[in-house]
């Protein structure tokens, strides 16, 4: 029944804000456009923390300014690097943050502080003397460690960064271990310009001509430069803020699908960016800033065994566009991986949606990858999903990629990589 149900809801004609007006095909648009008072998507403390396929902050403030009220409350079950939450703060709403990744749990403290005292280079220099005359290290819980640094450069990081947990972790605290982060990867044999952990010979070969450097001055340099601008950053966050009694909850290192929320919170709207389909390694990718934030080994390889899609599929999810991709298939494995994907995702979409009151809206940015040279319509299948439950549809935005960064070195099966994004919004019954 569901091709039933989906005819029927696309076909019909919906008014969006007085001047959209919505048929069967998505409405093509430029949320960079839409949105001319968001210049850069780093503005503010965006950029802290570096994490991959971010969610760009022009669609999720198009999506609050249309969707939701002042002190409204947004729920994001695949946070990331919580753009929905500072975005939320900005525009004087709140914001409850979920994801897989512990990351979470350092990123918002520093992104979205709450201290309305602002910051001091003084301070700030001081801390950063410290850790660079420290003399006990850190050694992360993690077997590998030595495969990914020379000794001399380890012996370094473990210094600084025994230093920096010695504090009190406060806000400097905060800005000396997001920098230590970033020098932690690019001061390995990681590649630091992808978003996948390997290394390249391009990578070793960097490190291999650094070490005839002084790289403790370079290392040094970039710590303190890095950190009195990211000081610089957070307070503009704080000016910004700083009469604004808005609350952002979040919850990293659980699964959305089944997190528990401890508030009855009624929420507004559901603005999120799933994972997209066959990129799905974020834990991986954040192993090295894991361990050195103190996750051990089995913390690490827990959360791998529950990403998408490399997880079982716990009960199969029928549509229409996504059984026309089921016969396409002729790999057995990548028929997993699809089940697993629209499973999950659905799961976690669900379980965050419970508390979204009737009229709220769903706002979901999805791509439509390929698989195994098949185009995979998520949009579309998500769409015939929820309309068959108690959702009406209500638009879908048609993004057109203008840039993209790939990293041509590495193999790809879709080396041009998805045209579009889509932003489905669908309004809960």
């Amino acid at each position: 029944m569901q091709l039933n149900v989906f005819e029927r809801e696309i076909q019909k004609t919906k008014v969006f804000s007085n001047h959209w007006q919505f048929t069967d095909d998505p409405k093509l648009v430029s949320f960079r456009e839409l949105v001319p008072e968001i210049l850069s998507t780093t503005y503010l403390t965006h950029s802290i923390y570096y994490y991959p396929a971010k969610f760009i902050p022009q669609v999720v403030r198009f999506c609050i300014n249309e969707y939701t009220q002042k002190n409204d409350w947004i729920i994001d079950p695949f946070a990331g690097s919580g753009t929905v939450g500072l975005e939320a703060i900005i525009s004087g709403r709140n914001a409850i943050l979920t994801d897989l990744n512990f990351l979470l749990n350092h990123i918002i403290p520093i992104k979205i502080p709450t201290q309305k005292e602002k910051l001091t280079t003084t301070k700030l220099k001081k801390r950063l003397d410290y850790i660079f005359e420290y003399k006990s290290s850190f050694t992360p819980n993690w077997s590998n460690l030595n495969y990914w640094y020379p000794i001399a450069i380890l012996e370094v990081l473990q210094k600084l960064w025994a230093g920096q947990k010695s504090f009190e972790q406060d806000l400097y605290a905060q800005i000396i271990q997001s920098i230590l982060i970033k020098v932690s990867k690019q001061f390995s044999y990681a590649e630091h310009k992808a978003p996948k952990l390997f290394i390249s010979k391009t990578k070793r070969e960097y490190i291999e001509n650094l070490l005839k450097r002084d790289w403790q001055s370079e290392l040094k340099n970039i710590v303190y430069e890095s950190s009195f601008e990211t000081l610089i950053t957070v307070n503009q966050f704080i000016n910004t803020n700083i009469d604004k009694q808005n609350q952002v909850k979040f919850y990293g290192g659980v699964d959305s699908s089944t997190f528990q929320h401890p508030d009855d919170l009624e929420t507004s709207c559901m603005l999120t960016s799933p994972p997209y389909l066959q990129a799905q390694e974020y834990i991986r990718t954040f192993k090295l800033d894991l361990f050195w934030l103190g996750y051990d080994e089995n913390q690490v390889k827990a959360l791998s065994k529950l990403e998408i899609p490399y997880r079982k599929a716990t009960r199969w999810i029928e549509t229409e566009t996504l059984n026309k991709v089921r016969i396409g298939l002729e790999r057995e494995d990548l028929k997993e991986m699809l089940n697993s994907y629209f499973c999950h995702t659905i799961n976690a979409l669900e379980n965050a949606s419970k508390n979204l009151k009737a009229g709220g809206k769903a706002c979901i940015f999805v791509g439509n990858p390929k698989v195994d040279g098949i185009e995979v319509e998520t949009w579309k299948v998500l769409l015939e999903y929820f309309t068959d439950k108690n959702f009406n549809l209500n638009a879908i935005f048609e993004d057109q990629i203008k840039t993209r960064q790939l990293f041509k070195a590495r193999k790809n099966k879709n080396p041009d990589g998805m045209k579009s994004e889509f932003l489905l919004v669908i309004e809960k019954r």
